[in-house]
């Protein structure tokens, strides 16, 4: 019996993880556009350490996204399709770079990029934290240098968390709520236009 329990056991576990990557790779096939709220934890190295922030996320396939940091202090990324802009308003300077140098292995290059398995190899992880993860790892060797891990996590088949550990072992978290996918966004909202006055800095 106990042994039939844990055989069972083991299921579950391998199915909720086979779950998680296809409810990326749906989410990567399905979800044309989407909005939502999100809170990020950055957890220094450590791991005592937190820096806490919070905005909105849209995104239109493909490479079109837009995260609006608003607490606590505002700060805009945009990827219009060619190039990436990173805009300080407390500095009123923006820096802008290109698209294929930019994206790399990001949560942004998951959440809106055009090519999910060509650019990530998928590997189911166990449950944890009430969510179904998936390990997406980079097969770009540049990108794979820069990056200890980076993970999705789903609720069902709900986008609800991205984890990144970067080269140094500082750890981001980000969490979704109020997510909508396949709705009309504005073109506006994927453009960055410097306004008079702030330094553009060009990497």
């Amino acid at each position: 019996m106990k042994t039939l329990f844990a055989a069972l056991l083991c299921f579950a576990a391998t199915a909720a993880c086979a779950d998680a990557a296809d409810a990326l790779r749906e989410f990567a096939r399905d979800a044309k556009t989407g909005r939502a709220m999100f809170t990020q934890v950055v957890t220094l190295p450590d791991g005592v350490k937190k820096k806490t922030s919070s905005g909105s996320f849209e995104f239109a396939r493909p490479n079109r996204f837009r995260f609006a940091y608003t607490k606590p202090f505002e700060q805009l990324i945009v990827g219009d399709g060619q190039k990436v802009w990173i805009y300080d308003v407390d500095l009123q300077q923006a820096s802008v770079r290109a698209m294929d140098k930019a994206l790399g292995a990001t949560p942004a290059a998951l959440l809106a990029g055009a090519s999910l398995d060509k650019d990530f190899e998928l590997r189911a992880l166990p449950a944890a934290q009430g969510l179904d993860w998936v390990e997406a790892a980079p097969r770009e060797k540049d990108d794979a240098a820069n990056l200890q891990s980076l993970r999705v996590g789903f609720k069902g088949k709900t986008l609800a968390a991205i984890e990144l550990v970067d080269g140094f072992g500082q750890r981001s978290l980000l969490r979704f709520n109020e997510l909508v996918t396949n709705v009309a966004l504005a073109p506006e909202a994927f453009r960055f236009v410097p306004v008079k006055g702030v330094e553009v800095l060009t990497q």
